[in-house]
């Protein structure tokens, strides 16, 4: 990806702000509305069906998050995505623990079906669970390597017209004809809870300034993982990590990016 489109797109979101609306779950409400804050965007999370039509016509971004899900949440997402798509809105889904319980990877499929997605981001459990029915997680944490999920990726790209993102120790980030891999992060990333409901929403803050999916996907795990080194320069344990990845977030600049981003394009045959 062009190292100036990187720096251009974080002066952009810096300048304009824009609204990121959450659908998440109870754990990482806090810490995604600092991630949101720290990187320069505007975060609300709002999840009552009575408003989330209202609210998501407000955003420049959805975010629809299956980490604690209820049947009323579950008929917000719907709702609040298909209103995001009659007005041009991006919605990024995280299909936290989908497949290890029939509702979560019900719901995530269903997701992907009735609601136009602009990213898909999760790790390699998630991922091959949307399609491959046998997949099972542990909880919410991954049992497959990212490489075991390439596959799946594209194919739930073409199927959906999403950007899939896996994550883990390298993201794979594909839109069924594209590749890039991201090689920033840290592994102090996995020790601090909502490090990956974190990264879809600075996901979704990218993809509300950048025109192509694909772009804000690859910026924002770039910019999360940066920030992850940042703070793992800083501190050993995962209790400073978390405040020091929120300052890091604060402080990593356009040209820093610009300069620290390890991203490259890779074909589907490349490990």
């Amino acid at each position: 990806m062009d190292r100036d489109a990187l720096r251009e797109l974080l002066e952009r979101l810096r300048r304009e702000r824009p609204l990121v609306h959450n659908i998440t779950n109870y754990v990482v409400m806090n810490f995604t509305a600092n991630t949101l804050l720290a990187m320069g965007a505007s975060p609300v999370m709002a999840h009552a069906i009575e408003e989330v039509e209202e609210m998501v016509s407000l955003a420049r971004a959805l975010v629809l998050n299956i980490g604690t899900l209820s049947g009323e949440w579950i008929e917000a997402m719907v709702r609040a995505g298909k209103r995001a798509n009659a007005r041009g809105i991006p919605v990024v889904l995280d299909p936290v623990g989908s497949g290890a319980t029939r509702l979560r990877t019900e719901t995530s499929r269903r997701l992907c079906q009735e609601v136009r997605l602009s990213v898909v981001r999760g790790n390699a459990s998630e991922i091959l669970s949307l399609e491959d029915a046998a997949s099972r997680p542990q909880g919410v944490d991954t049992v497959h390597a990212v490489d075991q999920a390439a596959r799946a990726a594209r194919t739930l790209a073409r199927r959906t017209g999403a950007v899939v993102a896996v994550t883990g120790d390298v993201d794979r980030i594909t839109d069924g004809e594209r590749r890039i891999l991201c090689r920033n992060g840290h592994p102090l990333l996995g020790r601090v809870t909502g490090t990956g409901c974190a990264a879809t929403a600075v996901i979704a803050a990218f993809a509300g300034v950048a025109g192509d999916p694909m772009r804000a996907a690859a910026a924002g795990l770039a910019f999360f993982g940066l920030g992850g080194e940042i703070a793992a320069s800083r501190t050993r344990s995962p209790g400073s990590f978390m405040i020091s990845l929120i300052d890091a977030l604060y402080e990593i600049g356009p040209q820093d990016l610009q300069a620290g981003a390890r991203l490259e394009e890779a074909s589907f045959d490349e490990a």
